[in-house]
C-alpha cells in the first residue's frame, strides 16, 4: 500500500456526523435480530449443524484517525444462543470500519474463547454486496485453539437486501488433526431498533 510521507497531520474535513459517512456499512447501523442462523460446527464424530438464535448491535462511533488516515465506524456486539436456551452458544465484539479514501471495510472480531481476526475488504459506498476475509496472518489464538483448531483463513460476505433486511455468509478454515475443517455461519438480519447517534453528533444537536 501506497502511505503518506507526512504520518501526523491529521484531516481536516471530519464530519462528526457518523451515520453520513459509513459509506456501505451505513445500512447495519441499528440493533438486529435473527431467527434463521444455522453454524456447521467440528465434533469428535463428524460435522454438525445447529440452528442459533442472533441479537446484534452496532452503533456508530466517533470518527477515528491515525495521523492522515480517517476511519468511520460502527462497534458491535453479536450475542447468540440455541433456540429455546438462555445460555450463551457465542459472544462476539468488535468493529466494522469504512475508509472512504481507500474504499476499503474492516472487519475486526474477538471471541471469548481467547481469538482475535481482523479481516479486510474493498466495496464502493453504494455498494449493496461486499466481503472481507483474514488470512492466517491476520488472526491470533491463544495456544490451545493453535494446537488443536489453528484458523487459517476467515471469509465473510454481507449482503443488503432490498427489502432491509441484510444477511452474512461466513467461513473459517480450521486445521484439526492436520486436515481442514470448513466451519460455516449464515444468518439473517430484522432491525428491531434504529442506532444512537455517536457522541460528537449527538453534542452538535443539543447544542
Amino acid at each position: 500500500m501506497d502511505f503518506p510521507t507526512d504520518i501526523y497531520t491529521e484531516p481536516s474535513n471530519l464530519d462528526v456526523n457518523t451515520l453520513n459517512c459509513l459509506g456501505p456499512l451505513r445500512a447495519l447501523a441499528g440493533i438486529w435480530r435473527g431467527t434463521s442462523g444455522l453454524d456447521v460446527k467440528p465434533k469428535a464424530d463428524g460435522p454438525r449443524q445447529q440452528a442459533y438464535v442472533e441479537r446484534l448491535e452496532l452503533q456508530p462511533i466517533d470518527p477515528q484517525t491515525n495521523g492522515p488516515q480517517l476511519y468511520y465506524g460502527l462497534r458491535y456486539h453479536a450475542h447468540i444462543t440455541k433456540p429455546e436456551q438462555v445460555k450463551t452458544y457465542h459472544d462476539q465484539v468488535g468493529y466494522w470500519l469504512w475508509e472512504p479514501a481507500t474504499e476499503t471495510v474492516i472487519h475486526t472480531l474477538t471471541i471469548p474463547r481467547a481469538q482475535v481476526v481482523i479481516a479486510y475488504g474493498k466495496a464502493k459506498a453504494t455498494d449493496t454486496e461486499f466481503e472481507v476475509a483474514a488470512s492466517e496472518d491476520d488472526i491470533r489464538s491463544a495456544p490451545f485453539l493453535q494446537h488443536a483448531f489453528r484458523t487459517v483463513s476467515f471469509r465473510m460476505k454481507v449482503t443488503l437486501n432490498a427489502d432491509g433486511t441484510w444477511s452474512y455468509d461466513e467461513e473459517t478454515v480450521m486445521m484439526i488433526k492436520g486436515a481442514p475443517f470448513h466451519h460455516t455461519d449464515k444468518n439473517t438480519l430484522v432491525k428491531i431498533a434504529e442506532p444512537t447517534p455517536n457522541p460528537l453528533a449527538a453534542q452538535a444537536v443539543a447544542t
